[in-house]
């Protein structure tokens, strides 16, 4: 006798997220070893040839996300830390980062792991960001310190390098 079960499935979102479908029901199948070997034959969508996903990587940030800033009288270009995981959804889709804070006398240090998973395998890179503790200014020590982290650790993979280079 088969018996139905509720399943809520995860759906990939197209701009590279997840979200929770409609719980459906779906019949059990009867021959769970076909199914499981099925299932351990197919790869992800998002695991593609690394050379392309650094690639994609390289590429220019667009425009649209690139801000500036007035900082010690000097105008600054940069895109924020939730822009620059809006385009590793794009280009790297399946990314993974991790950050760590060690707080040392008057400093925050922040180090964040970025790891990407390629076809060949996943690659990690990891930057330091730094923050004076006794922050006067916008934001906390801790998340602005993880931002920098983030950014640095994307640049190693090339994202965002071409903003050094441009005055």
């Amino acid at each position: 006798m088969m018996s139905a079960t509720n399943v809520t499935s995860i759906l990939r979102c197209p701009k590279g997220g997840l979200r929770p479908s409609q719980p459906t029901t779906k019949q059990r199948n009867p021959h769970p070893q076909q199914a499981e070997a099925k299932a351990t034959q197919a790869k992800p969508a998002y695991k593609r040839p690394l050379a392309e996903i650094l690639d994609d990587l390289q590429k220019p940030i667009p425009n649209r996300f690139i801000k500036t800033k007035r900082k010690g009288g000097q105008t600054i270009r940069f895109v924020s830390w939730y822009d620059y995981i809006r385009i590793l959804e794009v280009r790297a889709p399946g990314f993974e980062y991790d950050c760590t804070p060690h707080y040392h006398q008057e400093k925050t240090v922040v180090k964040a792991t970025l790891t990407i998973h390629a076809a060949e395998g996943s690659v990690s890179r990891s930057g330091l960001g730094i923050a004076d503790s006794d922050l006067d200014g916008w934001g906390d020590p801790t998340s602005n310190a993880s931002s920098m982290a983030l950014r640095r650790a994307a640049s190693a993979f090339g994202l965002g390098l071409h903003l050094y280079w441009e005055k």
